[in-house]
This record gives structure tokens, C-alpha cells and sequence, in this order.
């Protein structure tokens, strides 16, 4: 697989700023695990933000992990932005909890009141991506 463009890290990172939520991948006792998350894109990274209570942060605390978010949320098989086309992005890279300041938990926005029936309790992970990939899906409005 050919190496991404640094224009084309760029765009991704742009088009993960248009969306809020995401998907974290990991492994949890060598099983594969998906979650979701709210993310931040700040200093060349990402800072996620998830659920405490589960502790599945901590399977992620100095692991690599992926992490995606796509704009296929919309209803009539074209992008929410009214474009015709659909786009993701995963990052893949190392993940380490950490404590944003009062100015970036402040972007992230209210959270959830619970989450599985549990007060929301928020962790704070970031990640460096080291490898970035990007899908767009393209379509033709006269068909």
C-alpha cells in the first residue's frame, strides 16, 4: 500500500474535524473491541474522550490503537454536507491517557448523561497517529 500524501494526512485530519464521533479500536484480552468516542483534533493529534466505567481506556493506556469516523450517517446514500460523496478516515498510532485542559474539555461539549444506564464519567486518551488512511466513495448525481 502505497504511503498517504502529506496532503492527503491533511485532508483526513480535516475531514475527521467535520464529525464529532467516531469508533476506537482495540484489543481487549486478545479480543478485537470497538467504542465509541468523541474526539478532539488539537496539536497534530487526536484526544478522545469516552466512558470511565467500563475501563476499557486502560486496555488502551500505551497501546496502539485505530480510531475512525466517516460522514455515512446519511439517509439518502449521499453525504450529510450535500455532497455526493462519502468519506473515512482511521488513524492508527500509540494511545496514552491524559488530562486536556479546562479549554479543551470545553470544545468536547456536554457529554452524555449515562452511558449503559451509568452517570458518564469521562477519560481522556490521545493519540499520535503514525499511520493514516482515507476511503472516499464518489457518485455520479446523474445516475
Amino acid at each position: 500500500m502505497p504511503s498517504p500524501r502529506p496532503s492527503d494526512e491533511l485532508h483526513a485530519i480535516e475531514l475527521l474535524g467535520s464529525v464529532r464521533y467516531g469508533r476506537l479500536a482495540t484489543s481487549v484480552r486478545a479480543l478485537p473491541f470497538l467504542a465509541v468516542a468523541r474526539h478532539l483534533v488539537t496539536e497534530g493529534g487526536v484526544v478522545l474522550r469516552m466512558h470511565r466505567g467500563h475501563g476499557h481506556h486502560e486496555s488502551c493506556d500505551g497501546s496502539v490503537i485505530a480510531y475512525g469516523a466517516d460522514n455515512f450517517d446519511s439517509r439518502t446514500g449521499s453525504a450529510s454536507d450535500g455532497t455526493e460523496d462519502l468519506w473515512s478516515v482511521q488513524f492508527t498510532g500509540l494511545a496514552e491517557i491524559v488530562h486536556p485542559t479546562a479549554d479543551q474539555r470545553e470544545l468536547f461539549g456536554a457529554g452524555p448523561a449515562e452511558v449503559n444506564g451509568e452517570t458518564f464519567d469521562p477519560v481522556f486518551l490521545r493519540l499520535d497517529p503514525h499511520v493514516v488512511q482515507m476511503h472516499t466513495l464518489s457518485f455520479d448525481a446523474s445516475q
